[in-house]
C-alpha cells in the first residue's frame, strides 16, 4: 500500500491540474469501490472548484468551495492519472502530461475539469476509496479523527514521541506502524528509519533510552523527505500521476535486502528478515540492537 511519500508524490502532481480549477463534469462509473461511494457523489462533485489539495497521512484531501472535501484513498492498486486535452501544447501540465486515452476498464471515477484536462481514478483491486464530508468537520471523520501527529510536522518533535513510548511493550516497529502515535508511516521507510538509527525493530519501544528515541525523529523526516524528493518506492502497483515509477527503491539499505551485505561502514552483518504482525522487518542484528 502506498505510503506517506508515495500520497504527498501523487498529491503533488495532481495540484497544477486541480487547484484553483471547476470540476466541468464528475463521472462515477459505479456504486462503490472499499466502501459505497457518498449520496450524489457525482452531482456533489460536478461544478465545485477545488480550492486546497493538501495531504493527511496516506489521505489526499481536496477542500472545494462548496464546503466539502474530497477524501482520496489510493489502496492498494489505485492511481490517480491526468490528461491534459487532445491536441495542447505537451507542456500544459509539465512532467505530469498525458493525451485523454480511452477509458479503461478500471477507471471508476473521472473528473473532466473545465479546461479539459481529465483526473481518472483507476483502482483495479477496488481496496481505495473515496468520500465527501463537510470540511468544517474534518477533524472528526471517521478516518482522520483516529490519527496521530504528523511525521513531517511540528506536533511530531522529541518531547512528543518520548511520551508517546513511554511504558510500551509493544516492539518498536508496532509503535512506529501504530497510525494513533504516528501517522503516515508504512513497513518500507520504518524499516528503513530503524537502520539509520542502529534501532532493532525487535526492540520494546518503552524500553529505548530516550537519546535514541529523540535519534528517530531527523532520521523518519530525513527517509521520508528523500522518498518524496525520488518520486517515492515503485512495489507492485503504485504509480506517480504522470504514470512513472518512483525511484527510492533504488536506495533501500535493509527493505527488501534479506541475505544482502549491511550497507553500515564497517558491517560485517548481513540482512535478515522478521515475520512481525505479519509483516516483513528487514534489518542487521550486527548492527542494530
Amino acid at each position: 500500500m502506498p505510503e506517506l511519500p508515495e500520497v504527498e508524490t501523487v498529491r503533488r502532481g495532481l495540484e497544477p491540474a486541480m487547484v484553483g480549477k471547476r470540476i466541468a463534469l464528475a463521472d462515477v462509473r459505479r456504486p462503490d469501490l472499499r466502501w459505497p461511494f457518498p449520496d450524489g457523489m457525482a452531482e456533489r462533485l460536478t461544478g465545485a472548484v477545488v480550492v486546497r489539495l493538501r495531504r493527511r497521512s496516506k489521505y489526499i484531501l481536496g477542500d472545494l468551495d462548496t464546503g466539502e472535501t474530497l477524501l482520496i484513498h489510493l489502496g492498494m492498486s489505485g492511481r490517480m492519472t491526468i490528461a491534459a486535452p487532445s491536441g495542447e501544447p505537451t507542456d500544459v501540465l509539465g512532467e505530469f502530461h498525458h493525451l485523454h486515452p480511452a477509458p479503461a476498464k478500471h477507471d471508476h471515477v473521472v473528473l473532466d475539469m473545465e479546461d479539459g484536462t481529465r483526473i481518472t481514478f483507476n483502482d483495479a483491486r477496488r481496496f481505495g476509496s473515496m468520500d465527501l464530508f463537510a470540511t468544517d468537520s474534518g477533524e472528526t471523520h471517521k478516518l482522520l479523527a483516529v490519527l496521530g501527529p504528523e511525521p513531517l510536522g511540528n506536533e511530531f518533535d522529541e518531547a512528543y514521541f518520548k511520551a508517546a513510548l513511554k511504558g510500551k511493550n509493544s516492539p518498536i516497529k508496532s509503535a512506529l506502524l501504530d497510525q494513533r502515535i504516528v501517522s503516515g508511516l508504512g513497513n518500507i521507510y520504518v524499516c528503513e528509519a530503524l537502520w539509520r538509527t542502529g534501532i532493532s525493530p525487535l526492540r520494546k519501544a518503552g524500553e529505548l533510552s530516550g537519546t535514541r528515541v529523540a535519534s528517530l525523529v531527523p532520521a523518519i523526516r530525513q527517509v521520508l523527505g528523500e522518498a518524496i524528493e525520488s518520486g517515492g518506492s515503485s512495489l507492485k502497483d503504485y504509480r506517480q500521476a504522470d504514470g512513472e515509477l518512483g525511484y527510492f527503491q533504488h536506495s533501500f539499505a535493509v527493505y527488501g535486502r534479506e541475505g544482502e551485505p549491511c550497507k553500515t561502514n564497517g558491517c560485517k552483518g548481513v540482512v535478515k528478515r522478521a515475520v512481525q504482525s505479519g509483516r516483513s522487518s528487514f534489518y542487521c542484528d550486527v548492527c542494530q540492537s
